[in-house]
């Protein structure tokens, strides 16, 4: 089968769950979905050179650009629509997109989050302070946790976790590298694939 879910990542730094997707892609772990379009949410984001080596069209969709959330998600909506997009990829991004977005794609968008959630989620919990608050709330086992995306921050439907040891000695800086090595690089391709072999098989039940 030569047809493959064209899939949206949508990204605001390093970009390196965009990574752990394109090397998925191209060992074969994602079979059924094709990374075609990545949209930044900052001009200066190192994922857009990531797209760009990889040589997939990306685009930066800034506030200092469309200053308003609605017109930067006409903008992203527009260009989702152009790509012919079946699945977007929330992967650190660090926009909260509006209750009237999310209800356009439902069972569509995904987002990976570095802790096992419900813990430490919600409106305020990304990047670093997930792991900041982790270590003082003294927890031994976190993790992360790949969702569906719906009008509450990081209240989707679950659809993959994975642990991590918290070690003596962690800072949140060294969590953090491993959770992203531990469970996001290997939860969030997975999703990948199974979301888009899914949406493969709708469309040929119709």
């Amino acid at each position: 089968m030569n047809e493959k879910a064209r899939v949206a990542v949508m990204v605001s730094g390093g970009g390196t769950n965009l990574q752990a997707i394109l090397d998925a892609e191209k060992a074969g772990t994602i079979r059924s979905g094709e990374v075609v379009l990545v949209i930044s949410s900052s001009s200066k984001a190192y994922a857009l050179e990531r797209a760009k080596l990889a040589g997939i069209d990306a685009y930066a969709v800034t506030k200092k650009k469309y200053g308003t959330l609605e017109k930067i998600e006409e903008k992203v909506v527009s260009l989702l629509q152009e790509y012919r997009i079946d699945l977007i990829v929330l992967a650190g991004f660090l926009t909260v997109l509006s209750p009237d977005f999310t209800a356009r794609y439902p069972r569509r968008i995904l987002n990976i989050h570095p802790s096992l959630i419900p813990s430490f989620s919600g409106d305020g919990f990304y990047g670093l302070r997930v792991h900041e608050e982790a270590l003082k709330r003294g927890v031994k086992i976190t993790g992360a946790t790949v969702h569906f995306v719906n009008e509450i921050t990081d209240g989707g439907e679950i659809i993959d976790q994975k642990a991590v040891n918290v070690l003596p000695g962690d800072t949140p800086e060294i969590l953090q590298k491993r959770v992203m090595e531990e469970a996001e690089w290997v939860l969030l391709p997975k999703a990948v694939e199974s979301v888009s072999q899914e949406i493969l098989n709708l469309r040929a039940a119709l």
